[in-house]
């Protein structure tokens, strides 16, 4: 099903936001649905050109992508420095900035064109001095003095998460959205290793991992 650019849309996608956002433990605020709102219409202006994300329903996408990405909230305290790794559309990190202006975070993303549109996903989110855009693949930049480091689609995951845990800041910890399989392997490359089952689903993990 492919994603309208139009005002039912949007409207769509601000109603599942408010209907669903109880099952993921996550409370918004007015102002949070009209961020999380703008952030959707920008991207259903570039995924056309971009091919940003999957086609979906506003519906899917609030649930699957947004309310998913903002599990990690709970997660970070305030003023927590974090790295967000593919950053591609933005998820998980920019729904958590738009609701947590607090946060000081590192975008990380190979795709000049890609990166082109988080620039402006980020204008009006956040300052320069809390975002920060890196436009290149995470193995051929030093790993940013951060707390936390986050991914939630990345290509070849599986390979790619020895060097990712090579790459990431020592004592930081990795917050991670991943499948049964790739859970069972970091439970294996890593001494503690905490999963919550994602709402609505029985084989997607948020993987909490210490380093």
């Amino acid at each position: 099903m492919p994603i309208e650019n139009d005002k039912t849309s949007v409207n769509r996608f601000s109603r599942a936001l408010r209907n669903h956002a109880g099952e993921f433990s996550v409370r918004l605020r007015d102002r949070d649905v009209e961020g999380l709102s703008n952030y959707y219409s920008l991207l259903l202006k570039w995924n056309h050109r971009l091919h940003l994300v999957a086609p979906c329903s506003p519906e899917e996408f609030a649930t699957r992508h947004v309310l998913e990405s903002l599990l990690l909230v709970r997660h970070l305290p305030r003023n927590a420095r974090v790295a967000d790794v593919g950053s591609g559309a933005g998820l998980p990190i920019i729904p958590c900035l738009i609701l947590r202006r607090d946060l000081n975070v590192v975008l990380i993303e190979s795709s000049p064109k890609k990166c082109v549109f988080l620039r402006e996903a980020l204008r009006g989110i956040a300052n320069s001095e809390s975002a920060r855009l890196i436009v290149e693949r995470f193995e051929k930049t030093p790993a940013p003095k951060v707390d936390f480091v986050t991914c939630r689609a990345i290509e070849r995951f599986q390979k790619v998460v020895p060097k990712l845990i090579e790459w990431a800041p020592s004592r930081g910890t990795l917050l991670l959205f991943t499948s049964k399989a790739l859970k069972k392997q970091l439970e294996g490359l890593l001494p503690s290793v905490q999963a919550e089952l994602i709402p609505g689903s029985d084989r997607r993990f948020l993987v909490i991992a210490s380093l």
